[in-house]
């Protein structure tokens, strides 16, 4: 009975020792605490190229409400975004879709935690021509044509890049059904070369996200406004009517090119990946997506009868 009161009395000081032992060398490797919360903080994410004028207004006013942030933001195609997705450090990412169950799949396997996603508003395809072009307005048909390679119209389109990215992904998928974009097509880095490139060839039309020159207000966009122009397409609910990217014809549906912003989470614990995702759908972050004149997804509209200019 005495030698068994004294391993009592043993085992029982050695147990914290132990505990906190097996807790820092489980499998030969030590668990670090997260160094980030919901607002405070460093993180990476990967946006969309597409979307950088409005992320980096979304993350310029986050920063602001919560001085002790940092988010980086890695402005790249489409693709690259998602295939970060299987880069650890990488706790948010902006894409014209969500994940597919394999990269879910794959998310959950290799890196051990699990995906979220969230519409956060609806963006358009813009169509931008030379100031000086006679063609300012087009049917989806004539468009078709010029992308595939079959119009004789003497115009030369250009994307931010021909491969990997969110609007030739939308075009291929969504107006060519999966057709092949024709030879006469030129490729751009990145969206604000389409714009620079449109500039200074009057035979160019260009393709891009309308948070680049969709904001008359700002003043970078207006420099833009300046240099091109932005074209008019024909009206998906009312034949012979033709509209621009405005933000009443995206709620309603009326211009053509429409495409979803979603922010995906992925992120073990609730940190400031967290943070930043649930902003973008608070009334703060969604009316930032309506002053850079895309459609926030997550505000109730109130639509009164007025005079709408197209």
């Amino acid at each position: 009975m005495k030698r068994y009161g004294i391993l009592r009395f043993a085992t029982y000081l050695l147990a914290p020792l132990l505990a906190l032992f097996t807790t820092g060398c489980g499998n030969g490797t030590a668990m670090p605490e997260p160094g980030d919360r919901p607002d405070s903080g460093t993180i990476h994410i990967s946006v969309d190229e597409s979307f950088k004028p409005v992320i980096d207004s979304e993350i310029s006013v986050f920063e602001a409400l919560h001085p002790g942030t940092h988010i980086i933001a890695h402005y790249k195609p489409e693709a690259e975004c998602l295939r970060d997705l299987a880069v650890d450090s990488i706790r948010c990412i902006v894409a014209t879709r969500r994940y597919s169950e394999a990269e879910r799949n794959f998310v959950n396997d290799s890196l051990k935690t699990d995906l979220r996603y969230n519409v956060v508003a609806y963006d358009a395809v813009a169509v931008i021509v030379h100031p000086s072009s006679a063609d300012t307005v087009f049917t989806i048909a004539q468009l078709k044509d010029l992308l595939s390679g079959r119009s004789t119209a003497k115009l030369r389109p250009v994307f931010d890049g021909l491969k990997a990215t969110s609007t030739v992904r939308f075009v291929i998928d969504s107006m060519l059904r999966g057709g092949k974009l024709g030879a006469n097509v030129t490729a751009a880095e990145g969206s604000e070369a389409v714009i620079d490139y449109v500039a200074k060839n009057p035979d160019a039309i260009g393709l891009l996200g309308v948070s680049w020159v969709g904001n008359s207000q700002d003043s970078t966009q207006l420099s833009y406004l300046s240099r091109v122009k932005v074209a008019s397409l024909e009206d998906a609910r009312s034949s012979g009517k033709f509209v621009t990217p405005a933000q009443y014809n995206i709620y309603f549906k009326r211009y053509p090119l429409l495409r979803d912003l979603v922010c995906i989470l992925k992120e073990r614990h609730n940190g400031l990946g967290h943070g930043f995702y649930n902003y973008l759908t608070t009334q703060s972050g969604q009316l930032i997506f309506n002053r850079a004149f895309l459609m926030p997804a997550l505000m109730n509209f109130q639509v009164r009868q007025a005079e709408v200019s197209d």
